[in-house]
């Protein structure tokens, strides 16, 4: 089967009243991984001079990509395919936000502001055109959400 993402990028913000630990364990859970190397940490300097811990994840495999999606769960992805036309932007790239809060006790939920990780995923989109994208990811989400469902036969 072919791949529906080009590559996925995972990432939260950990600021210095925050675990740094706890929201890499978040964030092992939530891709699904206990494998250290695929994460990018990087720690700069807030306003203040607090320090702001970035934690990255670059996913590259179908495997990887099918099981973060499987672990976000039922709702929040209900709701990305609800609201997938605008999720998409016209470079092919797919949206979204989870509360990081709500993630911290174990709940993905979709974020439209605030304290989040973030998502951003390059779909596959031959030719690269919005509309291209949005079909096969509205296809590879319902594939998650159903996987019972089968494609049509070319018989």
């Amino acid at each position: 089967m072919a791949s529906a993402f080009h590559w996925i990028k995972v990432k939260a913000v950990c600021y210095a009243t925050e675990d740094e630990d706890l929201i890499h364990d978040v964030m092992m859970q939530l891709i699904g991984t206990e494998d250290d190397e695929c994460f990018d940490v990087d720690i700069s300097e807030g306003l203040h001079g607090n320090p702001i811990t970035v934690i990255d994840a670059n996913l590259a495999h179908n495997k990887e990509y099918e099981r973060l999606f499987r672990n976000i769960g039922q709702g929040p992805l209900e709701e990305v395919l609800e609201e997938i036309d605008e999720r998409v932007d016209d470079d092919c790239i797919l949206y979204m936000r989870l509360d990081k809060q709500k993630a911290v006790k174990g709940e993905y939920v979709i974020s439209h502001s605030g304290d989040v990780i973030s998502i951003t995923a390059k779909i596959v989109a031959h030719p690269a055109k919005k509309e291209i994208a949005v079909e096969n990811a509205k296809a590879f989400i319902t594939r998650i959400l159903r996987p019972s469902a089968q494609a049509p036969s070319s018989e």
